[in-house]
């Protein structure tokens, strides 16, 4: 039974045009998690990129992942990613997959180690599927009848007292095919595997997240 890398790359992007092909260092922003697939090749049988962009699969190619063409009708804007997974699998149907690897080349900036470790506990633990989070440092409110309603503190509390709340990062995701045929990705029983590192706080959505990313980057290679 195999563990494939799935990684959705659709094109159309409206707040950084054709931000999946965009440069981020020397490379194509896709290619990062193209690269970060195959390195950890002890546990990844297959590369596939999901798209609908003959740009990006040219990309793709060139990189070394094998290529899913993605129908327009599930290539929209407000469309789930676990439509693009099913899609994948379904169109893989008697690859005897078992496990589905999600990175999203949205975060290109992965600590090394992470992958090993996460299957490691994800196969230790017998998981259907595990997903990493990041503990939150921050003070949530929200505004009500023009009052400021604090959500995770009260007012006066120091940020060391908060209670421990995490968010989902989008680093990884691991998921038994079996879920996602069945349009899951976190399963009500997911592991929440903790990553309290840098890269964790990079998800590139807009001109700013590719600039703070890109700092991030020149500096871990300095």
């Amino acid at each position: 039974m195999k563990t494939i890398a799935i990684i959705p790359a659709r094109g159309g992007s409206k707040r950084i045009p054709d931000k999946n092909i965009q440069l981020f260092g020397t490379l194509p922003l896709l290619a990062h998690s193209i690269l970060y697939a195959k390195q950890n090749s002890t546990v990844i049988d297959e590369v596939y990129v999901s798209t609908d962009s003959e740009e990006i699969k040219k990309t793709a190619l060139q990189f070394g992942a094998k290529v899913i063409d993605r129908p327009a009708a599930i290539s929209g804007d407000l469309e789930p990613t676990v439509s693009a997974l099913r899609h994948a699998l379904e169109s893989l149907e008697g690859n005897n997959v078992e496990n589905v690897i999600l990175l999203q080349a949205t975060n290109p900036l992965r600590p090394q180690n992470l992958l090993v470790e996460a299957f490691e506990v994800y196969q230790q633990e017998n998981l259907d599927s595990l997903f990493t989070v990041t503990r939150n440092h921050q003070k949530f409110g929200k505004i009500a009848g023009n009052k400021f309603i604090p959500f995770n503190y009260a007012i006066g509390q120091r940020s060391q007292d908060l209670e421990p709340l995490f968010f989902e990062n989008g680093l990884i995701y691991i998921t038994k095919a079996s879920l996602i045929r069945n349009d899951i990705i976190i399963s009500e029983n997911a592991f929440p595997f903790e990553v309290n590192h840098i890269f964790a706080k990079v998800d590139i959505d807009t001109p700013e997240d590719l600039e703070y990313a890109e700092y991030l980057f020149q500096k871990q290679l300095q």
